[in-house]
């Protein structure tokens, strides 16, 4: 008599545990980078970041503190490039060992609709590969005229890197001349990455000469200056860590050609 085979019992086959494997590890990694952002990311421990998301569905939340183009308050050295909301202030720190070199201005529009002024007058340099950034060399600094110092717009263009920029200033320009109020461009969203644009955000900062008449590299926030008193703004973070930045004092208003938003 033929002993019967003993029954084994079934194995959960392989592919069924790499998946369940699988599953785990991006669940883990998505919550190791909520982590991250919520406990390492600079901005998320602001007061005025944590508003960014209210402000993203209905940007009348924050209408009281948005500035217009022209504005000068107290009769700031600069006046205002746009109309918009500062979300991001000088040496913020958007990530791990990051410290922003300059402002952050939400328009709260889509990209190419709000116009981009220039904050002071000076000679607008763009280089052949700009898409979407114009540099304006003011030979003495307002604050300390013995100095030159360069004032840098950014993102006017699209996540595809289609420029917002004024045909007034194609690439390759040169020591252009233009006068504070001088239409630059429109509001983008470029980043240099199509698959992940920044926000639509207008980036000004204030960079400094390397002495030999050309400016410094903006990456590196030891090249720039506090934008707060070229302005009379609260924009420096290690001041003013969770407040949106605003007047406190006299506001002005300049009498600029303004163009309409490209709606």
């Amino acid at each position: 008599m033929l002993n019967e085979p003993i029954p084994l019992k079934k194995r959960r086959p392989r592919r069924v545990i790499f998946w369940i494997l699988g599953i785990l590890i991006v669940i883990g990694a998505i919550g190791a980078f909520a982590a991250y952002k919520l406990f390492f990311s600079g901005s998320s421990r602001s007061e005025r970041w944590l508003d960014y998301w209210n402000w993203r569905q209905d940007p009348d939340k924050v209408a009281e503190f948005v500035i217009e183009p022209g504005i000068r308050c107290d009769d700031s050295a600069f006046a205002f490039p746009t109309r918009g909301v500062i979300f991001g202030l000088w040496d913020e720190s958007y990530r791990v060992g990051h410290r922003h070199q300059g402002l952050d201005i939400f328009p709260g529009t889509g990209p190419g609709v709000t116009p981009v002024y220039a904050a002071h007058a000076g000679y607008l340099r763009r280089l052949a590969d700009w898409k979407s950034t114009v540099i304006i060399r003011i030979s003495e600094d307002p604050l300390q005229p013995n100095r030159q110092i360069w004032t840098y717009y950014t993102h006017m263009a699209d996540e595809e890197g289609n420029s917002f920029i004024s045909e007034e200033f194609p690439p390759g320009a040169t020591e252009v001349w233009v006068e504070a109020g001088t239409f630059l461009g429109y509001v983008g969203n470029y980043s240099g990455n199509a698959v992940n644009p920044t926000g639509v955000h207008l980036h000004i900062s204030i960079v400094k000469d390397d002495g030999e008449g050309t400016f410094t590299n903006e990456l590196d926030i030891n090249n720039t200056y506090d934008p707060t008193p070229y302005f009379n703004l609260p924009v420096d973070y290690n001041e003013n860590p969770d407040d949106f930045p605003v007047c406190a004092g006299t506001l002005t208003v300049e009498d600029w050609d303004l163009v309409p938003n490209n709606e």
